[in-house]
C-alpha cells in the first residue's frame, strides 16, 4: 500500500517546497520509492523532463531529493503568469492555453479527473508520495472549485502537516486562524503542525505550543530553525522578500536583472554557489555600479519587461555599462532583448519593437513552445573573455516560444546537439563582449561556469581560482543538510505512523 502525507502551508513561502524536498530525501534515505506531487503549480521557474515535458522547478528538485527522474505527473499543471490577471496554462508538460483568473477557477473542475488519474499512476508505482498544497487551504474564496490544496487532499484520501512560518510573525494567530476557517472534514485531516523558520531558543515557544495544541487539539510535530541550505525556489516570492540580498563581499561580482516576470532566475544558482562570486538582483541602476558582469534573465513577458528596463532607466545604464567595457549576458527573453528587433503578436501583443540593439539578431514569436534537454557545446575560437570557453561542452535544457535570426555578419555563440545534427544557437558579438544564448542551465555545468569566473577575475588583474565547484555533488550535500536537520527538529517517526494509520472515515 502506498503511503502519503501532503504539506500544506498557513500562507505562501511559508517554505512548503523545502520541507517536501527535505521528506523526499528522508524518505528515499530511508529506503522507500519516493515521489512529489504537486497537482497545480504557479511559478515561472520550470524545467524540462528528459521526454521534452515542462513542469515547475519545485517538484524537479524535490524528484531530484527523492533520487529519482523527474516526471511531468509530479506536476500536471502548471501556471505561468504573463501579467497580473492572466497565466499560461502547461497541461501534462504542454502549452493549452492562455487563459484570466476568473475564467480558469471556472474551468478547474474540468482537471479534477486527469489530476486524480495521474495521481493514482504515480502511487500505483511508489511506496510514497509527498504532496505539496498551495498559498493556504483557508482561501475560502477558492474553496469549492480547489483542486490543489485540501481539495486535493481528498482526492488522494490522504493527512495533512500544516506549515506556519515564524519568521513574519503572528505564528499561532496563522495556525489557529487557519484550522478555524476550514470546515469540519476539512480539519479532522490535519495531523499535525510544523513551525518553519525558527531563529532563538526553543523553550521560550514552549507555553505557546501547549496552549496552541490545546485550543486546535492538533499536535505541533516540531519547530525547525532558521536553515542556510542553499535550495532553488518555486517562484519569483523569494526574490521579493529579499532572501538574495547578500551583503558578503566577494571578488566577483554578477548582476542579475531582476525583470518584473523574471522566470527561471534558477539559472545562476551554480554561479551563487562559487567561493568568489557575489551574485546580486538588480531593479535600481544605480545597483549595477561595480558589476563585472551583468546578466539579463528569462522573462515570461519579453516586451513588457523591455518596456520596463526603458521607463526604470536600466536599458540606459546598461548601454553605458556596455560603453564602460563591462560584459552581458542574456539567457532566453534576456537574450532576446539584446538584440535589434522582437516582433510579438503573441505573448504580449506589441507587435514590433525594438532591442537595445547590442546583439545583431531579430527574434519573431511563434505560438508552439520549444521546449527540450539538450547537450550543446560553446562555439570555438570565442573572441574576448570568452576565448577560455571555446569548445567547452554543456548539458541545459530549452523554454522559449521565440525564433531568433543572426543577421550576416553576427556569429552563433553554441552548438547544439539536435537528432544527430549541430545547430546553431545564441549570439555573440566581434569583441565577445556581450552574448546570448537560449539555453538555460548553463551554469550548471562546472567547467564552463569556472572558465568565465576565471576569465573575469583576470579582466580585475586576479589571479585564475583553481577550485572548481561540482555543482551536482553541492545540490546533494544540500539535501543531506536539509533531511539532517529535520530529522532532529520534527518528529518523523509521528509522519511514519500517520500516514500508516491514516483512515477515510466510512
Amino acid at each position: 500500500m502506498t503511503l502519503a502525507i501532503m504539506v500544506q502551508g498557513t500562507a505562501s513561502d511559508v517554505g512548503k517546497s523545502v520541507l517536501v524536498a527535505g521528506l523526499c530525501r528522508i524518505f528515499y534515505q530511508d529506503g522507500q520509492r519516493t515521489a512529489p506531487f504537486k497537482s497545480q503549480n504557479m511559478a515561472l521557474n520550470s524545467g524540462i523532463t528528459p521526454d521534452g515535458q515542462e513542469m515547475g522547478r519545485a517538484q524537479i528538485f524535490q524528484a531530484e531529493a527523492a533520487g529519482i527522474t523527474p516526471d511531468v505527473r509530479m506536476n500536471p499543471v502548471l501556471l505561468k503568469p504573463t501579467s497580473d490577471r492572466k497565466a499560461q496554462v502547461v497541461l501534462m508538460g504542454k502549452v493549452a492555453t492562455s487563459m484570466d483568473a476568473v475564467s480558469y477557477h471556472e474551468y478547474k473542475p474540468r482537471l479534477r479527473e486527469q489530476i486524480i488519474s495521474v495521481y493514482q499512476s504515480l502511487a500505483s508505482e511508489y511506496d510514497v508520495l509527498v504532496l505539496e498544497g498551495a498559498g493556504s487551504p483557508a482561501e475560502i474564496n477558492l474553496r469549492d472549485r480547489d483542486i490543489v490544496n485540501m481539495g486535493m487532499a481528498e482526492m488522494a484520501a490522504c493527512p495533512v502537516v500544516l506549515v506556519a512560518d515564524i519568521d513574519r510573525g503572528g505564528v499561532f494567530a496563522a495556525i489557529y486562524g487557519t484550522l478555524a476557517l476550514l470546515q469540519d472534514h476539512e480539519r479532522w485531516r490535519v495531523k499535525g503542525v510544523i513551525i518553519n523558520k525558527f531563529r532563538g531558543d526553543v523553550a521560550l515557544l514552549t507555553p505557546g505550543i501547549k496552549q496552541i495544541e490545546e485550543l486546535t487539539g492538533v499536535p505541533v510535530l516540531g519547530v525547525m530553525p532558521w536553515l542556510e541550505v542553499d535550495l532553488e525556489d518555486e517562484d519569483g516570492v523569494a526574490l521579493q522578500r529579499g532572501k538574495y540580498l547578500h551583503t558578503g563581499a566577494r571578488e566577483i561580482d554578477i548582476a542579475v536583472i531582476q525583470l518584473p516576470h523574471i522566470s527561471n532566475f534558477t539559472d545562476f544558482n551554480a554561479l551563487a554557489a562559487q567561493p568568489d562570486v557575489r551574485v546580486h538582483y538588480v531593479r535600481h541602476p544605480d545597483e549595477l555600479q561595480y558589476s563585472d558582469l551583468i546578466i539579463l534573465p528569462g522573462s515570461k513577458n519579453t516586451l513588457g519587461d523591455l518596456q520596463w528596463l526603458r521607463e526604470s532607466g536600466l536599458a540606459q545604464a546598461l548601454l553605458q555599462a556596455h560603453c564602460a567595457g563591462v560584459p552581458l549576458a542574456g539567457i532566453c527573453g534576456g537574450y532576446q532583448m539584446l538584440g535589434e528587433t522582437i516582433i510579438d503578436e503573441v505573448e504580449s501583443g506589441l507587435g514590433t519593437q525594438p532591442g537595445l540593439g547590442l546583439l545583431n539578431v531579430v527574434t519573431r514569436f511563434a505560438p508552439s513552445k520549444t521546449t527540450t534537454l539538450v547537450d550543446a557545446a560553446m562555439q570555438a575560437d570565442l573572441p574576448g573573455w570568452l576565448a577560455g570557453a571555446g569548445d567547452i561542452p554543456l548539458r541545459g535544457y530549452e523554454i522559449h516560444m521565440g525564433e531568433t535570426t543572426l543577421n550576416a555578419g553576427c556569429r552563433p555563440a553554441l552548438w547544439l546537439e539536435k537528432e544527430g545534427l549541430r545547430v546553431a544557437d545564441g549570439a555573440v558579438s566581434d569583441d565577445g563582449q556581450v552574448f546570448g544564448t537560449y539555453l538555460h542551465g548553463l551554469f550548471d555545468s562546472d567547467r564552463f561556469t569556472r572558465t568565465v569566473i576565471n576569465a573575469l577575475r583576470v579582466r580585475k588583474g586576479l589571479p585564475p581560482h583553481d577550485a572548481t565547484v561540482n555543482y551536482a555533488r553541492y545540490k546533494a550535500q544540500q539535501f543531506d543538510l536539509l533531511a539532517d536537520a529535520m530529522r532532529e527538529h520534527i518528529d518523523i517517526e509521528k509522519l511514519y505512523q500517520i500516514m500508516r494509520e491514516h483512515k477515510e472515515p466510512a
